[in-house]
């Protein structure tokens, strides 16, 4: 039995109190390594017992700023006072009656508010939006494939090389991130072409060659992007790819979905990222930061798309009561200031990681929007050095901060939207500390 206590607040900076990994924690570890899958991903041993905010202890005590929220999960900061009274509230009425076969309250309430705040035209009646609520983001992946082909009776699909919709089969047939990812599971789902990402050289080989030899454009159903790549590096697109890609889909007939997994849910200062470039999309993907750390997915479209008949596609847990009912509060608490205060905060951060790539001349100039921020870690020749980033890593964890890779070479912040100014400083702090040892060696 752990000796934490749950109602002690926990330090607003790192404090570090045993070696890491503590003797707990390297119990925990060994027995984890005896009974789950290799397949999952460890960048460091951090063993977690409690969050509050944007700080995470661990079971011997230590106290960490993440600046991960889960893999951009947590939205309102761990444990949100407000989201878990409504947790708590929710699980004394209803935990489960599948949403695909009866009706509650909490999925219709969190249905009407993501649909009245869709990027999609506004009706002269009806709803802006239908949504297809789900458990994850690959869900809701495997949601729009289908709903894309069933809509437009075509098969093939557009995708982007460095793109992450997820491992299930459709939404691995999608993904062009990293080669473990697909190595060793194929067949995949057929009909799918990788392009470029970002740039409008990969659209003009899109038109001008794919589109005239092998992918004809009245077979495509749909493109699939991202508005700010994130396993692929937290890429930030050219000027004007986003617009040409609806402009695409308008000419030929082809659905444009945006993957807001990762950047939705007011990650970059707005509720949906798309937003940022004033695109409307035909259909946008939802999941982790939708219901601050609840199992919970969504797919949005305009409602003339969703014609599909009862029974054509359905799921046991998406849109589960508790989940919803933590997805409600998410977004109140988003309109309510979360939003306002990623983009400051993301400002600062931008700033704080520009002067510091302006120091070390290891670091890239950071991109990204809100908390949604990547950095590429260089070698001497000013390549990108994925060893160099994987040290960083680990020397963040062991001195108290928590950070995630992405790409090649690029660490992502992606905090909870809950963090302060200050704790963007001890960030930074801690950050440089590190990079001023790596110069010195």
């Amino acid at each position: 039995m752990l000796n934490i206590s749950t109602s002690q607040t926990l330090p607003q900076v790192p404090k570090l109190i045993t070696p890491l990994p503590g003797k707990r924690a390297s119990e925990l570890i060994n027995r984890d390594n005896a009974v789950t899958s290799p397949s999952y991903t460890r960048d460091y041993p951090l063993v977690v017992a409690r969050g509050q905010g944007c700080m995470i202890e661990d079971v011997d005590g230590n106290v960490f700023l993440d600046m991960t929220a889960g893999i951009a999960v947590t939205a309102t900061g761990h444990c949100h006072p407000q989201v878990v009274e409504a947790i708590q509230y929710q699980s004394t009425q209803l935990v489960h009656m599948s949403g695909t076969d009866f009706y509650y309250a909490p999925m219709v309430d969190l249905a009407e508010k993501l649909a009245e705040k869709a990027p999609f035209p506004t009706p002269v009646t009806g709803s802006r939006a239908k949504v297809f609520f789900t458990n994850s983001g690959a869900e809701s992946t495997e949601c729009a494939i289908k709903l894309a082909r069933y809509y437009t009776g075509r098969s093939r699909l557009i995708a982007f090389l460095g793109a992450f919709h997820g491992r299930t089969y459709g939404a691995m047939s999608l993904t062009g991130s990293k080669r473990v990812q697909r190595q060793g599971f194929g067949p995949l789902v057929p009909g799918v072409t990788h392009i470029p990402y970002g740039t409008h050289a990969g659209l003009d080989d899109l038109e001008e060659k794919l589109f005239t030899s092998i992918v004809p454009p009245d077979e495509v159903a749909a493109i699939m992007v991202e508005p700010i790549q994130g396993e692929g590096g937290y890429l930030v697109p050219e000027d004007g790819f986003l617009e040409r890609i609806r402009s695409i889909c308008d000419r030929y007939g082809i659905l444009m979905i945006v993957d807001e997994v990762q950047a939705g849910m007011g990650r970059t200062g707005k509720l949906f990222a798309i937003e940022h470039w004033g695109i409307m999309p035909d259909m946008i993907t939802l999941a982790k930061g939708i219901a601050s750390g609840l199992p919970l997915g969504a797919v949005l479209s305009r409602p003339e798309l969703m014609t599909w008949p009862p029974g054509s596609h359905a799921t046991t847990f998406g849109g589960n009561p508790i989940a919803c009912a933590a997805g409600k509060v998410t977004l109140d608490l988003l309109e309510g200031g979360l939003m306002e205060n990623a983009t400051q905060r993301g400002e600062e951060l931008l700033l704080g990681l520009t002067q510091l790539s302006q120091r070390f001349d290891r670091l890239s100039l950071p991109r990204g929007k809100g908390l949604m921020i990547g950095i590429d870690l260089l070698d001497r020749e000013g390549n990108l050095d994925p060893v160099l980033r994987n040290y960083v890593l680990n020397e963040a964890f062991y001195r108290g901060l928590l950070l995630l890779g992405c790409g090649k070479a690029a660490i992502r912040f992606c905090p909870p939207l809950v963090i302060s100014g200050e704790q963007i400083e001890v960030a930074l702090k801690i950050l440089a500390e590190i990079l001023e040892e790596v110069v010195r060696r």
